[in-house]
């Protein structure tokens, strides 16, 4: 029985990647995007007008739509993540922690085997005139610091979001 992975960003650069791969592995894959009108350009990316690929919307900042993706899946790959350089940076922040969440709590619903955050080095690392710059899992980069950009902000206080959820919703799970 071929295994189903939802890959969430599907027009995204690495949400890309890992759809192609994934496809070229054999999985059935669904992804995600913010609309429908998408989904062409996310089959002509990956080269795929077949059926094991699905696309489904959904919005890191709206519930709706999230459920339905998760459904049936084996695995989440959540790669999404917001980088506008235009937006409210508060905006960035928001729709990284809130869609980091509504994935999660999609996925614990929907009983998936498992879920892959992808985070960065944004979340683990000193600040940039810090003399400290060696890191280990233990460190986190101060989501307070008043230099981080927007991005480096999102995706700290999204891991960290990330992992407090699991640890008080489902300490066995991780």
């Amino acid at each position: 029985m071929t295994q189903t992975v939802l890959v969430t960003g599907g027009t995204g650069f690495v949400g890309g990647w890992c759809i192609a791969e994934l496809l070229k592995r054999g999985y059935a894959v669904r992804t995600t995007v913010r609309s429908l009108a998408k989904e062409a350009s996310v089959r002509a990316m990956v080269a795929e007008p077949g059926d094991r690929l699905a696309v489904f919307a959904a919005d890191l900042m709206s519930d709706a739509g999230w459920g339905t993706a998760v459904e049936g899946c084996d695995y989440v790959l959540h790669v999404a993540s917001p980088l506008g350089s235009k937006s409210n940076p508060g905006d960035i922040v928001a729709a990284a922690r809130g869609g980091a969440l509504r994935v999660l709590r999609a996925a614990l619903a929907a009983k998936v085997r498992r879920v892959v955050l992808t985070s960065s080095g944004a979340a683990c690392c000193p600040p940039l005139n810090s003399p400290d710059s060696e890191t280990d899992e233990t460190f986190w980069t101060d989501a307070e610091d008043r230099g981080l950009t927007a991005y480096r902000k999102s995706k700290v206080v999204a891991e960290r979001a990330a992992w407090d959820f699991m640890s008080a919703q489902a300490p066995a799970a991780r």
